[in-house]
């Protein structure tokens, strides 16, 4: 506990640091503020007391966790930074499918260019989910008689839409501020924030469910088992967001002359692939594609395809569940191939006389880095999907539904991820500062750290990743 106090007023003692820390404290206190201030023209007493007994699942449900529960709150921020996330996700999928926007993301005013067209698009996205955001407001209970009936549609749209894009627009900006001028990623900060701000009423729930008298209560000993278990998913989680597996590096002999020259011959680095390298984009994109079966389940008119679709809409089926896991592996592949090119790192080992022991350099390194990529992406995708589906195994075993999320899933795979790249950068000032390090034995390693070793091996400058992107 001592050197925990330590490490805290070590932590405080760096002007910097500490500056940074309270920015990032007031912004996300006012994010979490604005999540509770309901829409104009909607009867805040009405939505909140809908909203504890309303959950929304599938798609509905990505959307509410991400936007911190203000979706279902009908809230200003309603539709919280996914508008901004998903033109974030369409220039990054750009950047390589076209050969210009490609070039752009290599140079510094490139990257200025291209974080300006988001900002465009990021608008542009909003309206549209606005609008549609919208009609589910009047045509879903209880918002539909939570509107006041003095209001014209018109007028509720209209005024709607503007709040609605103005909130997005603010968040986005908040994001970005934190990221300039606070710690950690601000825009995956904000989600992480939304989304463990659940988990205290979520473990409260779980504790009178488990301690109540009655025949669906297993009492202290189920509750300290489940606790035991919640630790090692989190430990799990940790271990696929960091896992790596090194492929090592030769440098050609070469003298670098400076003041003590320096013969740089036998130098060996190694090129980091990471074992989940697709993040959580499969999961999100797999729960998506779930939801759109569901859509049809209205027009079956056969009874084996009205039991199908039932099944497809139940997170506790068996074919749920086989579904979902093999949408999972398959997005997983499909995403590391597009943010992953072999060819591009083989070009550019040659290009800085550095090569794998024992390979050719040009095509044979291309395809042994690919072989390597392949085979380490599959048992990733394997534990991806497993802790896809550990929610729903959670609440087959009769975990109450909010603790359930937080037993692997979107929520915690965010969750650990965006904490261990926050963790990395209070470690770098304690390091720059000459004090020591978070942990007793190696450092933190965050998400982006072995991303950014990659990025630099093809030649382009590291860029913070966005959102909820690899």
């Amino acid at each position: 506990m001592k050197k925990f106090i330590d490490k805290l007023k070590n932590i405080w003692s760096i002007e910097e640091l500490r500056n940074r820390i309270v920015f990032t404290f007031i912004l996300v206190l006012v994010y979490r503020i604005g999540c509770y201030i309901t829409l104009p023209g909607i009867n805040p007493k009405i939505v909140e007391e809908a909203s504890k007994s309303n959950t929304n699942g599938g798609l509905l449900g990505i959307l509410n966790m991400f936007a911190g529960g203000a979706f279902q709150r009908g809230s200003i921020f309603a539709l919280g930074v996914m508008p901004y996330i998903s033109a974030s996700i369409f220039m990054q999928l750009a950047g390589i499918i076209v050969p210009q926007v490609q070039k752009l993301q290599r140079e510094e005013s490139g990257r200025r260019k291209i974080n300006q067209y988001t900002r465009y698009i990021t608008v542009i996205v909003t309206a549209l989910q606005s609008s549609a955001y919208v009609t589910y407001l009047l045509s879903t209970q209880p918002f539909a008689g939570a509107i006041s009936p003095d209001e014209s549609h018109f007028t509720f749209w209209l005024s709607t839409v503007v709040v609605l894009t103005a909130g997005t627009l603010f968040v986005m900006w908040m994001g970005e501020r934190i990221t300039e001028k606070g710690i950690g990623n601000g825009t995956s900060l904000l989600i992480m924030v939304g989304i463990l701000g659940r988990f205290p009423a979520a473990i409260r729930e779980e504790f009178l469910s488990q301690t109540a008298t009655g025949a669906g209560a297993g009492g202290y000993i189920i509750l300290l088992v489940e606790m035991v278990i919640f630790v090692a998913v989190v430990m799990g989680l940790i271990l696929l967001t960091q896992g790596t597996r090194r492929i090592p590096l030769n440098y050609a002999r070469q003298l670098v002359s400076n003041a003590n020259t320096k013969d740089l011959s036998g130098s060996r680095d190694f090129i980091p692939l990471k074992v989940n390298s697709a993040g959580v984009m499969p999961i999100i994109f797999a729960q998506a594609m779930m939801f759109i079966p569901t859509v049809f389940r209205g027009f079956a008119t056969s009874d084996g395809a009205t039991g199908f679709f039932n099944a497809i809409a139940d997170n506790k089926s068996a074919t749920y569940n086989i579904v979902y896991c093999v949408l999972v592996i398959a997005f997983t592949y499909f995403y590391t191939a597009l943010i992953f090119n072999p060819t591009e790192i083989s070009d550019n080992l040659k290009r800085n006389n550095s090569f794998i022991p024992g390979v050719k350099p040009g095509e044979d390194t291309a395809n042994y880095v690919a072989t390597i990529m392949d085979r380490i992406t599959l048992p990733g995708a394997v534990f991806l999907a497993i802790a896809g589906i550990l929610p729903s195994i959670a609440s087959l075993l009769h975990v109450s539904n909010n603790f359930s999320y937080f037993y692997g899933g979107t929520s915690m795979l965010i969750g650990v991820g965006v904490i261990l790249d926050t963790l990395q950068q209070v470690e770098s000032y304690l390091l720059m500062n000459h004090y020591d390090g978070l942990m007793k034995n190696g450092r933190i390693t965050g998400r982006n750290a072995t991303a950014d070793q990659a990025t630099a091996l093809r030649g382009a400058a590291p860029t913070n990743s966005k959102g909820i992107s690899a």
